[in-house]
């Protein structure tokens, strides 16, 4: 009996120490946010062609597009806090920082920027996808905070995705942003990583 206890305290913090790369089931009822700036809203193509849309395509579940083409961090955070009271969704996928970047904006308060709406997101219950934006260089990976916050947080992150779809001229419509291929491609990654992660089956 002692050893059946002991067994099952050690699997609550073994799965515990993984819950970064796993996220709790979604039913189809469930509410989707894809939290960002020009990238999320899907500057470059209709808004069917947005990658939220094409996410909710592929997964059949709702997927709400909050994204405002050119807000910085710091114009985000009051946002994000505004939407998490309004619609209370079950999974957000933060995707925001690339207007900091090209406007070299501090990355210190970018990172602080960015804490403050995943730790309103963990107060709330509400489990984060983080998505790394890149650095200003033809080919640089994200920039390093978005590593360091996905550490510090455990969370499930994408530091590849975009700085990949950045580097295809095939997937582009400007030097910035997507076209409808690029956003596809986006929303598919993402598709296969809530699957593998478990959200969806």
């Amino acid at each position: 009996m002692i050893f059946r206890f002991l067994f099952s305290v050690y699997l609550v913090v073994l799965i515990a120490a993984c819950s970064s790369e796993s996220l709790p089931e979604l039913s189809e009822e469930q509410v989707i946010l894809a939290f960002g700036d020009s990238l999320t809203s899907g500057v470059g193509v209709n808004k069917e062609h947005s990658y939220p849309s094409q996410l909710a395509k592929l997964s059949g579940l709702q997927v709400i597009n909050a994204g405002v083409s050119g807000e910085t961090t710091e114009q985000g955070v009051s946002r994000f806090n505004r939407l998490l009271d309004q619609l209370q969704p079950d999974l957000i996928i933060l995707m925001e920082g690339g207007n900091d970047i090209l406007r070299n904006l501090s990355m210190d308060q970018t990172k602080s920027n960015l804490s403050k709406m995943i730790e309103r997101a963990n107060s709330d219950g509400v489990p984060v996808i983080l998505m790394g934006i890149p650095k200003k260089s033809l080919f640089s990976s994200s920039a390093p905070l978005y590593a360091e916050l996905a550490e510090k947080y455990q969370l499930v992150f994408d530091g590849e995705t975009v700085a990949e779809i950045i580097k295809s001229p095939s997937m582009k419509s400007d030097s910035v942003h997507f076209n409808q291929k690029g956003y596809y491609r986006l929303a598919e990654i993402i598709h296969q990583r809530l699957k593998a992660t478990g959200a969806l089956q």
